[in-house]
């Protein structure tokens, strides 16, 4: 066990820190969102949906442990920093302990992600193999994306594009219109975590050689960046009412539409650790909305 000032925190307590269970969300709606159009398409396997689920959110948890691991070894990663803590720059995990989560956690998404392979054939492992690899990626190698500035697109891509075309696909087979269209909010709303997450570190990053949009492109950028994201996965609700689903209860996710106008006025006026809020509100629009854009489908 590890004692601080103000409490024990056990093995388990710090591999659940490790795992950010505050960004596992991200890791589920794409895969409710492309379930939800394999049902109306009468195309559900939910053997394969569930395994998606499982390999989709082991990939996020080892991407986090990779992003964990080499923050600190770049020196990103500080005790105090304005974000939640990081179990390695906490001293709660050891850099061999989370070098063996990653292989366990990477390792299971792909020895489960085989069965995936043998119902959807060798374009389901070509997704499966390049979205662990753009997991570690992401912070790792020579040229991370986070640092970089590709961490938004990366983001975008494999939470919208890849999770959510992906999920439809191991079960219907096929790529239609309606889940491309459908994808795009998912990742857009996704993306917005990542993008408040840069705007409240952007000093930190600054100092410490992380290129993110934001630090290169300044504040304004990132607040226009996080409307536009906002505005796009509203219109795309449209686009679906009128060309594939003409029914009124495809607009359902207008319901999360308020919080969107609150998220706006957070990032406009919250600083530093306040931001955490504006973070984690994000997080829980982006499965509000899931969940509502699912059940118009379904309804």
């Amino acid at each position: 066990m590890i004692t601080t000032q103000t409490n024990t925190i056990t093995k388990v307590d710090a591999w659940i820190i490790a795992c950010r269970p505050q960004t596992l969300l991200a890791a589920v709606v794409p895969v409710i969102v492309g379930t939800s159009i394999a049902i109306y398409s009468r195309s559900f396997n939910p053997v394969a949906a569930f395994i998606a689920l499982c390999c989709s959110i082991l990939i996020q948890i080892g991407t986090n442990f990779v992003n964990d691991l080499y923050d600190f070894l770049r020196g990103t990663d500080k005790k105090d920093r304005p974000g939640p803590r990081r179990a390695l720059a906490s001293g709660l995990l050891t850099r061999r302990e989370m070098n063996l989560g990653i292989y366990f956690s990477y390792g299971l998404s792909f020895t489960l992600g085989m069965f995936l392979v043998y119902i959807g054939g060798w374009f389901v492992f070509t997704i499966g193999v390049v979205s662990i690899l753009a997991g570690i990626a992401y912070t790792a190698g020579p040229f991370p994306l986070a640092y970089n500035g590709l961490g938004d697109i990366a983001v975008f891509i494999f939470f919208g594009f890849v999770g959510t075309i992906g999920t439809y696909y191991i079960q219907a087979h096929e790529i239609t219109p309606l889940i491309f269209w459908a994808s795009i909010p998912v990742g857009a709303l996704i993306t917005n975590i990542l993008v408040v997450n840069n705007y409240r570190d952007r000093d930190d990053d600054r100092s410490n050689g992380k290129n993110t949009l934001v630090v290169i492109f300044g504040e304004s950028f990132a607040k226009f960046q996080y409307i536009f994201f906002m505005f796009i996965s509203y219109s795309i609700l449209f686009v679906v009412y009128f060309t594939y689903k003409s029914s009124i209860i495809v607009f359902l996710p207008l319901l999360s539409f308020p919080i969107s106008i609150k998220l706006v006025k957070m990032i406009y006026t919250l600083h530093g650790h306040e931001l955490n809020k504006t973070l984690e509100l994000t997080a829980k629009l982006s499965a509000i909305y899931g969940l509502l854009f699912a059940a118009g489908i379904l309804l």
